[in-house]
């Protein structure tokens, strides 16, 4: 009789160990581990809308203050360290400007352009991404960056893997330090339906830094100063426009 009631007492025991490790599963996958976010990468993130003077739609308005950046619209951390790992800043409305000859009547086409132009955000880009340390996806396109360069600081933020600034309003020449970001795997500099003035390229050799590139989209770019020499770079993409 004592073994049994031993016997009962440990599968008991073992149960109830189970239980606590199940429920601890539980929590973490609904997301009640989530920690907040790192204060420098909060001081970081008001530094950069700071320096956007355009936002008619309030899209950055939960950018204030002391409150939980990872919370904050467009930013996406990590559940279990608080890092921001990736910044959704595409305009919501930018499929208008891709297929706008698909609006069914003149009406639908001026109201969806006025809502592409009020969600646009506008001005500087500033630095202070770099102190994003661990940003893997950013995604500007479709915004409205005033004819400015593209910032050669972007590419010194090493961990990227995904950038997209199609459509945004820049101009100039497309930075040779984009080659240094060497987990890139996703590139998008389509600037075929939106540019203040020309975008153009010295060369193009810096995509051999870009070893895990797979998708290049180069639509709209001025590609007369660079030399043919590129194109053999680009055979292990498994997308490529020019």
């Amino acid at each position: 009789m004592k073994s049994i009631t031993t016997s009962f007492f440990t599968v008991a025991l073992v149960f109830l160990e189970l239980l606590v490790v199940a429920t601890i599963n539980f929590s973490f996958c609904n997301g009640s581990s989530h920690v907040g976010c790192v204060q420098s990468e909060r001081k970081a993130l008001l530094s950069f809308k700071q320096d956007l003077s355009y936002d008619p739609s309030n899209r950055l308005a939960s950018w204030v203050g002391y409150g939980d950046c990872c919370r904050w619209a467009g930013v996406v951390c990590d559940n279990f360290t608080g890092h921001v790992i990736k910044l959704h800043l595409r305009n919501p409305h930018l499929e208008y400007v891709i297929h706008h000859e698909e609006a069914t009547s003149y009406a639908t086409r001026v109201a969806e352009y006025e809502a592409y132009k009020r969600s646009m955000l506008g001005g500087k880009i500033n630095p202070s991404l770099l102190d994003l340390n661990h940003l893997i996806y950013l995604d500007l396109s479709g915004n409205h960056f005033e004819g400015h360069d593209i910032p050669q600081f972007l590419g010194s933020i090493e961990n990227l893997r995904y950038l997209n600034l199609s459509n945004a309003g820049f101009s100039g020449m497309i930075p040779q330090q984009l080659g240094n970001l060497s987990n890139l795997q996703y590139l998008d500099l389509n600037f075929k339906v939106r540019s203040i003035n020309d975008i153009t390229v010295e060369n193009l050799f810096w995509l051999a830094g870009l070893s895990l590139l797979e998708h290049l989209d180069l639509s709209g770019v001025n590609l007369s100063k660079a030399s043919d020499h590129w194109l053999p770079m680009t055979n292990t993409l498994s997308s490529l426009k020019v």
